[in-house]
């Protein structure tokens, strides 16, 4: 039963975590990219670091270089001249020089292959960080997206309020047209008091005309006008 219920539990905290990452998704991106950036600040800091001790090593190289070769000829010139016991002296000197040499040669060597691969790394760090921000662009603009269709589906995906909708532009849209029934009364009316049989029976010829048409109006002008 305890097994049980830690293994609910365990899956209740899972789901809760999800949720919590996805409504915070686009912060959680900002952060790990600003975690991401501070890393390769920090590498960059090593990297410079490196590249002066190696500048470092060099320069010493070099001088050793220098100094064993003045040394030798120091050396060839006392054994020219008889004085083995400084040409002995300096042959120590040269050798522990040499000795150095080595050593300052296989640091620069260890140092040149750190250099390399902690310069691969940073640049490959750097692609990714690039690629990191324009996914965060691409993000933040489906975030704005699913937001703003979240707020469309809330005002206008209701079936309630769109049925809603429907109903009242059809009770608009089915009513009566009130100036036509007024007329249509008006022509009821003017029917029931016969007011309207004498222009019927005037139109068929029976009778003179009750109303005055275009055509008289017309034919008086016209007549006028002679």
């Amino acid at each position: 039963m305890f097994k049980t219920l830690s293994t609910l539990i365990a899956g209740v905290n899972a789901r809760s975590e999800d949720r919590v990452r996805d409504a915070f998704a686009i912060e959680l991106i900002d952060q790990k990219i600003r975690e991401a950036e501070a890393g390769i600040k920090a590498a960059k800091a090593t990297l410079a670091s490196l590249i002066q001790r190696q500048r470092s090593e060099e320069r010493q190289k070099q001088n050793l270089d220098t100094r064993i070769k003045d040394m030798t000829k120091r050396a060839e010139q006392a054994i020219e001249n008889g004085r083995d016991d400084m040409a002995t002296e300096a042959a120590h000197a040269i050798a522990q020089m040499e000795n150095e040499l080595v050593i300052r040669r296989e640091t620069l060597t260890r140092l040149d292959q750190k250099t390399v691969r902690l310069r691969a790394s940073i640049e490959a760090g750097h692609r990714r960080i690039i690629d990191l921000k324009q996914g965060a662009i691409q993000a933040k603009a489906v975030r704005n997206e699913q937001a703003i269709q979240s707020r469309l589906n809330t005002t206008i995906g209701r079936t309630s309020n769109v049925e809603e909708a429907e109903e009242l532009i059809a009770r608009v849209m089915g009513r009566d047209d009130p100036f036509e029934q007024s007329e249509i009364l008006r022509e009821i009316d003017r029917d029931l008091g016969h007011e309207t049989l004498a222009d019927r029976m005037a139109d068929q010829g029976f009778g003179p005309a009750t109303r005055t048409t275009a055509d008289d109006v017309l034919a008086r002008l016209k007549k006028k006008s002679k």
